[in-house]
């Protein structure tokens, strides 16, 4: 419950201390007169100053500025240069902290029975008046310093502008009229209040005729009537009652009213609001007690003594959930924060805290004792309270995630009343709220513009909620600490009070008990009137340790507590998890006594559409743990029927930081469906079981639930009290902010997967179901012409968009520059300041058609947020409902066109939607628009008026709305007339165009190229969805700007060749060869002339891009004339390759390879020193030697077949022959080998040293050589499978091209079949 939430040691006693109500800042001043600014969030000093002598740092600077102003040296002596004196008051003051007074006042007087608490007009902020200037205003006896924080620049008024009198305390009065200065009034040593404009500096008032001794507390608060008053307490017992009203009035006020309060001086006074009663005054004094006063009446209604024999020095209001009955804070010279249990009754002072358990243990000593000299509560966050010691600034806090006992109930249909029931003091009580029926100016409802010009719209005042409170009979049994909520159909109510332990189930009817017990853990299921509970013995209570006692009696009460916490811990290990059910007759009834789960005591249950159960872990867990827990993902593996086996890496991950405590189990068979994880603070279900979020520390984690469990990803809100689901929107609730989550979980692969299942699932049982009334005929099917549209479902990334809704702070004004000393430029800028704001609210009235006002801003203006802890409703009536510990409802409007969108989409309403987007700006459509997108209205967002041109192709190509996509690509690219019938791109034509139409021309094929990759896209859907003619549309476009030389490149050149291909368009698609073969892309352009049946300019590509090997077996496999031609620019390309290096073994296959690769063109020095090269495809004669005639067959061996190559390298030249070779053909090329024919040399016989063959002998096959091709000689032979020798040397391949001369020239025998030559039209495998 109490943790220590900073420390910041000091050396000096801390004497007086302040926090702001929205900067985590803490101002303090110790007893040697040293002003610090703390910010206790980062832990780092913002500011530091010596208040009570002379602060040469401020002095210096201030000499600076006016050298640089190019004042001259003052004559008199500087206020920078007065000493302080000691410090009497430090305190903050901006708009922020003018607000959240003037609220407290406000909301105190609303609990009052009389007429300003129920139908009042809208409660008005005051006017911001210090611009977004941050105020620490130090009170000394001689002298008050007002510091800018934002500036860092001072002023200083002495006490001699003030009647030369010593400043003991102040104020800040404020009123909500506008054109309110603001004013700080002075508590003096005469006993006159002096009040100070902040804005003249001079002295407009005094309050006299009062006190006859000095005064020590001034304070503000607001009557009944809803006048302001002022309160001030003095060094003379008096408690006098001023009025604040006299803003204009500069005459000397007397007093309303004087009471007799405190013997010997009072000390501090506080306002304390009270649930259903009027404000009340609390007061301390130096005769050791504690009075309390009605502020309607003005009388003393109780006075105590908090703690025996030690004055009180401090004292707040204090209303916290988790501590219901403790309504004061105080504090002595001890080391306790005490606190004052229902000081109007019983008046019971108990020790709230011990602070020397919570400080560091190395900064108390021995011999020093820790030692209270100030305290202060925070106005907006009860749960942090700050206290100055001695030893340093403690901030504990105490129990930030308590929420109010209260829970909301359903609403009926059709009712605009909604209900709520909440305890209090042992009672059951019923709220109920509405909005008022008066206008409300937040709703937007009328859209009209109000008298301010301003669009109701943008209105960021509070709704009027009207409220009333009704008793239910039905005590309740304790009036502890409590937890309410509900059952998922919401007939009943559940209580638990955990310090008891104790729980009661209420049917919500007629509140009658329908289950109880002794419990301090309860759930509810998500989908049924079912709940989990942890059914403990009783313990014995823990006592009270009373004020005062005797070192004895403390020692009993000590022993006593260690027997209730250890009986505590043996109930709680025993305790189990059971499960009942309540049935429709309103009885429950038990499903099971335990949960089969782990052995470890089980400290939390968290309800849903699953039951979570944590456990206690043996090992410790450090708040770094901690941390750990809440930022990893959830491993929620084997939820439903997926297996989410990839989270065990997550699991390895968080092992060492967090402990893995948290099991989920389900309602129906009570066994566990994951493994274990972290084990959260909170868990919210929605109620269709789409979504759930587990809250840590610093990250909401959301995942979706179906078709399967799949993680969407966390939001970093840190430190979420709770949490509602409102279909895909999540409002949470942050001990400073509202924030909504709006959570789509997009289309997945396992989405499609489910959807495809059930199709399948719902075609099978369709087709039993015909089967069961037709019989056999139904399997009949009569094949018809159907119209298949082919549906593209693309894959969505999940969504998470977090939007602020409330705050504490104000919209951030940027200050405007200040010099202080010159009053004339004050005054100067205020007025321009004035006239900006007039014209930027003139400004923000934008009307569209039909007189509608519209909302020039994206989001809306952060509403205030409520104070203190709260439970969130729900969305009702269109605006978020919120109760907080008052048992007060408050509305935040989500009018606000930019919200109100957004939470019609979610709901699943995009019409609507869009109809709403007329009042929203329309320069913000785009951002709607991407929302809409990513929840999956692609379609409805394209009806957004405002949205640009290129998120309207993206949204049109998501909705399958190709028309529409490809109009505003022809927008985009100008190109709505390129690519007609009539236009061309023709040189001719292009130089007798006028300059105009050129230069259009220009920027459309500019365009074109800009936006290739969206007209390839767009072509691709349109083929998939059979919508030709949007495709060929494109494709004009395209094909005009690839008509342009060096227009288009690479990749696109060859896709726009592709695409025109597969759509038949011949025309375009031969002015695009010319620009591919420019581009080097020598297959397209050869693929592109294939398609159009041009065989030279199929030849022509190829040999313009260098890819001769292609164009010769092109025109080899097709009897071209140009063979030769192109035969002898490939043999000599190859010779250009050749050069002086050790030559290397290669084969038909590897030479092919390369002759794929880039030809690279070397030096032609020493080409004509080589004899040339000759590679011919099979068949060809040679180009330098005559013609060879072939003998008939059956007088020779068999030739050696030149499509033969290693079993390794499979890769052939040509088309394998449809020939079977039997095993003699092998036989007889053995033969081959072993005969040496008369006119060709043996192989045996050729040199070895390398010479050059002569340049008409056919080499081994054809073959292109790769890179640095040479043939290097070998030691030893290879022998191929035939059976030949592979020659070393070149000279070796001209030997072996006259065995196969020799071959082909020898008879073959007739015995053996011979293997013949593919046929020249059949075209070479590659």
């Amino acid at each position: 419950m109490l943790r220590l939430r900073a420390f910041r040691p000091s050396g000096d006693k801390i004497v007086k201390i302040q926090v702001h109500p929205t900067h985590p800042w803490l101002v303090t001043a110790d007893d040697s007169d040293h002003v610090s600014v703390w910010n206790w969030e980062h832990r780092q000093v913002i500011y530091e100053l010596k208040a009570g002598g002379v602060d040469e740092r401020r002095l210096v600077g201030v000499k600076l500025e006016k050298l640089a102003e190019g004042e001259s040296e003052p004559r008199g002596k500087p206020t920078e240069a007065i000493r302080g004196g000691s410090v009497k008051q430090v305190s903050f003051y901006d708009d922020d902290v003018r607000f959240w007074q003037h609220w407290r006042n406000r909301s105190a007087v609303v609990e009052g029975p009389s007429a300003i608490s129920q139908n009042s007009p809208a409660f008005n902020s005051p006017t911001p008046s210090t611009r977004g200037r941050h105020f620490l205003v130090i009170c000394c006896e001689n002298k008050a310093i007002f510091l800018d924080l934002v500036t860092m620049r001072g002023r200083d008024v002495p006490k001699q502008e003030l009647d030369n009198k010593s400043l003991l305390c102040m104020e800040f009065l404020s009123r909500s009229a506008a054109g309110d200065i603001p004013l700080v009034a002075f508590g003096a040593s005469d006993g006159v209040i002096r009040v100070l404009s902040m804005i003249t500096w001079k002295l407009v008032r005094r309050y006299t005729g009062g006190h006859k001794g000095s005064i020590s507390c001034l304070m503000t608060f607001m009557a009944s009537s809803g006048e302001a008053l002022l309160v001030s307490g003095a060094s003379d017992g008096l408690l006098i009652i001023w009025s604040a009203d006299h803003i204009h009035d500069s005459r000397e006020l007397v007093p309303k009213l004087s009471l007799k309060a405190h013997d010997g001086g009072v000390g501090a006074v506080e306002l304390s609001r009270v649930m259903g009663s009027g404000p009340q005054l609390i007061t301390i004094g130096a005769d050791k007690t504690l009075a309390i006063w009605d502020t309607i009446s003005f009388k003393e209604l109780r006075r105590i003594k908090p703690v025996p024999k030690l004055a009180c020095h401090s004292v707040a209001s204090w209303c916290h959930p988790r501590a219901p009955n403790l309504d004061i804070l105080t504090c002595v010279k001890d080391s306790h924060i005490w606190a004052i249990e229902h000081p109007t009754y019983s008046a019971l002072t108990r020790p709230l805290c011990e602070l020397s358990s919570l400080v560091p243990p190395q900064v108390l000593t021995t011999t020093k004792k820790l030692r209270v000299y100030c305290m202060v509560a925070h106005p907006l966050q009860p749960h942090l309270v700050a206290t100055g010691t001695n030893i340093g600034v403690i901030l504990c806090e105490l129990d930030a995630r308590s929420l109010p006992a209260v829970a909301p109930l359903p609403s009926p249909s059709g009712s605009r009343e909604h209900s709520a029931v909440y305890i209090v003091e042992r009672e059951l009580k019923l709220l109920n709220f509405q909005l008022s029926n008066t206008a409300n100016p937040s709703l937007g409802s009328t859209g009209s513009i109000s008298e301010t010009g301003r669009p109701r719209v943008e209105s960021t005042e509070p709704l009027v909620v009207k409220q009333t409170r009704k008793h239910i009979s039905t005590p309740a049994p304790h009036d502890s600490y409590s937890i309410l909520s509900v059952s998922s159909s919401g007939k009943y109510v559940s209580i638990v009070w955990p310090d008891i332990p104790s729980f009661a189930v209420y049917k919500a009817s007629d509140w009658s008990v329908v289950d109880s017990g002794t419990g301090r853990l309860f759930a509810w299921d998500n989908c049924r009137d079912r709940y989990a509970l942890l059914e403990t013995a009783l313990a014995p209570r823990m006592p009270v340790i009373l004020k005062g006692g005797s070192s004895k009696k403390a020692k009993e009460a000590q022993a006593a507590a260690a027997a209730a916490a250890a009986a505590a811990a043996s109930a709680a290990s025993s305790a189990t998890v059971q499960v009942r059910i309540i049935l429709d007759d309103g009885t429950s009834h038990v499903l099971t006594r335990s949960i089969d789960g782990r052995n470890e005591p089980v400290i939390g249950l968290h309800g849903g559409a699953l039951l979570g159960v944590a456990y206690r872990t043996s090992r410790r867990i450090t708040p770094l743990a901690a941390a750990a827990i809440s930022t990893q993902s959830m491993p929620l593996s084997g939820f439903g029927s997926s297996s989410f086996a990839t989270t065990e890496d997550l699991k390895q991950a968080g092992a060492e930081a967090a402990p893995q405590n948290f099991q989920l189990y389900s309602w129906e068979t009570f066994q566990s469906v994951s493994g274990l994880l972290s084990q959260p603070e909170w868990s919210a279900w929605d109620q269709t079981v789409e979504y759930c979020a587990f809250a840590y520390q610093q990250y909401i984690v959301i995942s979706s639930l179906r078709p399967q469990y799949r993680y969407l990803g966390d939001v970093a809100i840190p430190a979420a009290t709770g949490a509602v689901w409102h279909r895909r929107q999540l409002f949470v609730a942050t001990p400073t902010t509202i924030e909504c989550v709006f959570v789509d979980a997009g289309i997945a692969p396992i989405d499609l997967e489910t959807r495809r299942r059930k199709e399948e699932m719902k075609a099978k049982e369709a087709q039993s179901r015909a089967l069961g009334e037709h019989g056999e005929l139904a399997l009949i099917t009569v094949e018809s012409s159907e119209v298949a549209i082919n549906e593209r479902v693309s894959l969505r990334p999940p969504m998470l968009q977090v939007v602020r809704l409330a705050s504490f702070q104000h919209a951030p004004s940027i200050p405007p520059f200040i010099t202080l000393p010159k009053q004339s430029k004050i005054d100067g800028e205020d007025a321009i300041n004035q006239k900006e704001t007039e014209e930027r609210k003139a400004s923000e009235v934008a009307v569209a058609g039909g007189g509608v006002s519209v909302a020039v801003t994206r989001f809306p203006h952060e509403q205030k947020r409520p104070v203190g802890p709260l439970v969130i409703v729900g969305v009702r009536d269109g605006v978020l409902w919120l109760i907080d510990r008052y048992m007060c409802a408050h509305a935040l409007a989500l009018s606000h066109p930019g919200i109100r969108c957004r939470c019609l989409a979610a709901y699943g309403d995009a019409v609507s939607a869009v109809k709403w987007a007329s009042r929203l700006g329309r320069e913000h459509h785009d951002d709607l628009a991407q929302f809409m997108l990513g929840m999956g209205y692609a379609t409805e967002a394209l009806h957004l008026p405002g949205i640009s041109k290129r998120l309207e192709f993206d949204l049109a190509m998501q909705s399958n709305d190709l028309k529409r996509a490809l109009q505003c690509l022809l927008t985009m690219s100008n190109s709505r007339d390129v690519g007609q019938e009539n236009a061309t791109t023709d040189i001719t034509e292009i130089l007798n165009l006028t300059a105009a139409k050129q230069e259009n021309l220009v920027d459309a094929v500019q365009g074109i190229v800009k936006f290739a990759k969206e007209f390839m896209d767009l072509i691709d859907a349109a083929d998939a969805t059979g919508q030709s003619d949007v495709a060929r549309e494109a494709l004009k476009r395209l094909a005009a700007a690839g008509s342009v030389k060096g227009a288009l490149h690479g990749q696109v050149l060859r896709g726009v060749a592709l695409r025109l291909a597969n759509h038949g368009e011949l025309t375009r698609l031969s002015g695009l060869v010319n620009n591919l073969i420019t581009a080097g892309h020598g297959r397209e352009a050869a693929f592109a002339a294939a398609v159009l049946g041009d065989n030279a300019l199929m030849e022509k590509a190829w040999q313009d891009t260098g890819m001769l090997a292609e164009a010769v077996l092109h025109a080899h496999a097709h009897g071209r004339p140009t063979l030769r031609s192109l035969v002898q620019s490939w043999n000599e390309m190859l010779q250009k390759e050749l050069e002086h290096k050790r030559t290397v073994k290669t084969d038909a296959a590897a030479a092919f390879l390369a002759s794929l690769e880039d030809p690279k063109l070397t030096t032609l020095g020493e080409a004509p020193k080589k004899p040339p090269i000759e590679i011919l495809p099979p068949g060809m004669a040679s180009l330098s030697a005559p013609p060879l005639t072939i003998k008939k067959p059956g007088s020779g061996p068999p030739p050696l077949s030149l499509n033969q190559s290693q079993p390794t390298k499979p890769l052939l030249l040509e088309a394998p022959s449809t020939t079977t070779p039997t095993p003699s053909v092998a036989t007889g090329e053995q033969q081959s080998n072993s005969v040496s024919t008369s006119d060709t040399p043996s192989s045996s016989a050729a040199p070895k040293d390398g010479t050059e063959a002569p340049p008409h002998e056919i080499p081994e096959s054809p073959t292109e050589l790769r890179e640095g091709s040479q043939i290097p000689k070998q030691a030893d032979s290879s022998v191929t499978p035939a059976g030949t020798e592979v020659p070393q040397t070149l000279k070796d391949v001209t030997e072996t091209s006259h065995t196969l001369k020799a071959g082909i020239d020898t008879p073959q025998p007739t015995a053996e079949a011979p293997v013949s030559f593919p046929s020249s039209t059949e075209p070479a495998a590659l």
